[in-house]
């Protein structure tokens, strides 16, 4: 089965059943090159990032609506206009005769001519492009950078114009992969080096400590320095979440929503893998890879155990330095990563508060007297972060917000800090540390 094929397989089945994108691709991904891996990949990420223009320009070649049209047709032709449009390395002859092939291999071979007409028009108009109405400013940016409406109508009256724009276009980028040096094993240097070894680029991340930005990276389990737990995947902003908790060799912490476990490996690494850290998940399947990742680092320090964070346990009531409380949120922080998020709809945000909330209010009973509890979201949205911490304090005046300090350019914080795709470089992220008074 060719790239393409896979790759309409995939948006398929995230169309239909409601499958992630980045699970449907590993999945399909088994058995092809490196080279049609990446093509099949760089198809479903770029006709899902970039779904709202294709459709609007797709719209200007095709007599009929796309969304009447039956499925698969829809996707096949996103599919040939994303290689028309934006992979330049891409004739379009085989953009066009591809996806002619593929509406034939679907079993649309009915529709073929259709195929052929539509993408052969955009091909021929691609400089005279219908330009987008801008009469409705909300509207024209959702258009232009694919991220729904009621997202870019929220953004606009949290940040402004200039500074959404540079975050839906930042939303649109790819990030590197940022690799967290295990510090117990290998310094930065000799982390670098064995990646190298293996093909890969480095780049040292230009202020976090210990942080490297790869390039190239292919499949990283295959690399002798992964082998040797000279380093995990994680992006700065979780990193960060940790060093907000101030942990030291000794401690007792508890990772109430560890999967998939880049927290906890941040905390055994910061406390010298001297202490205890639970490590929690509702699934027992998330909880056998955060094993296997604490045993490919050589952390022992990390136990796991089965647990709902909004259910008591009450064998952990005022046991722990620190509590991490990384919440289910909206993931609207890491749209770059996971383009498929945009697809949500408003109304699914409406119940993230009060899981969150409830989670929050369940883990705090677990920081003993004098300890840090540490609320953290991969999203943006004031409902779901600032107006979540400023309800639980109001209601727990036995906890205070603290400030902590990050590395520039970050600094001082008040005990809260946003971060920002577009202005630090990190996934969109929320930190806040509470402690306990003691």
């Amino acid at each position: 089965m060719s790239p393409r094929e896979r790759a309409l397989r995939v948006l398929t089945v995230c169309r239909t059943r409601g499958a992630w994108a980045d699970a449907a691709l590993a999945y399909n991904l088994a058995g092809l090159t490196p080279a049609d891996a990446a093509l099949c990949s760089r198809l479903v990420y770029g006709v899902l990032q970039n779904e709202l223009l294709l459709d609007f320009y797709l719209s200007s070649c095709c007599t009929q609506k796309l969304d009447h049209l039956q499925p698969p047709l829809a996707d096949i032709l996103r599919l040939g206009g994303y290689q028309i449009l934006f992979l330049d390395r891409v004739p379009d002859n085989a953009a066009v005769h591809t996806s002619v092939d593929l509406a034939k291999s679907a079993g649309r071979g009915a529709a073929s001519g259709l195929v052929n007409a539509v993408l052969r028009k955009l091909c021929r108009e691609r400089e005279t492009l219908p330009a987008i109405p801008d009469r409705d400013e909300a509207k024209y940016l959702s258009i232009r950078y694919s991220h729904p409406k009621w997202m870019v109508k929220r953004l606009l009256g949290l940040l402004g114009r200039e500074e959404t724009e540079a975050l839906l276009r930042a939303g649109n980028s790819q990030p590197p992969m940022a690799a967290q040096v295990n510090t117990l094993r290998f310094n930065t240097d000799q982390a670098a080096a064995s990646l190298e070894a293996g093909g890969v680029g480095t780049k040292v991340h230009p202020w976090l400590p210990d942080c490297l930005l790869l390039e190239r990276t292919g499949g990283l389990e295959r690399l002798e320095a992964f082998q040797a737990g000279a380093f995990y995947v994680q992006d700065p902003a979780a990193r960060l979440a940790v060093l907000a908790a101030g942990l030291k060799p000794g401690s007792r912490v508890l990772d109430v929503c560890a999967a998939p476990g880049g927290k906890s490996f941040a905390a055994a690494i910061a406390m010298r893998d001297r202490g205890e850290i639970i490590s929690c998940d509702l699934h027992e399947n998330k909880l056998t890879r955060i094993r296997a990742g604490a045993e490919r680092l050589g952390l022992t320090s990390i136990r796991t155990a089965a647990a709902d964070g909004s259910v008591c346990r009450e064998e952990w009531r005022n046991g722990y330095d620190a509590v991490l409380v990384d919440a289910p949120c909206s993931g609207l922080g890491i749209l770059r990563k996971k383009p498929d998020i945009r697809r949500k709809r408003a109304d699914d945000l409406f119940t993230l508060p009060v899981i969150q909330s409830a989670i929050l209010e369940n883990a705090a009973g677990y920081v003993r007297p004098g300890g840090v509890l540490i609320y953290s979201t991969c999203t943006i949205l004031p409902e779901e972060n600032e107006d979540v911490t400023r309800a639980f304090l109001g209601a727990h005046p036995d906890f205070f917000q603290e400030g902590f300090r990050l590395p520039e350019p970050i600094g001082e914080t008040d005990g809260q800090v946003t971060l920002w795709p577009h202005r630090h470089g990190t996934d969109g992220f929320y930190i806040c540390r509470m402690t306990r008074r003691g």
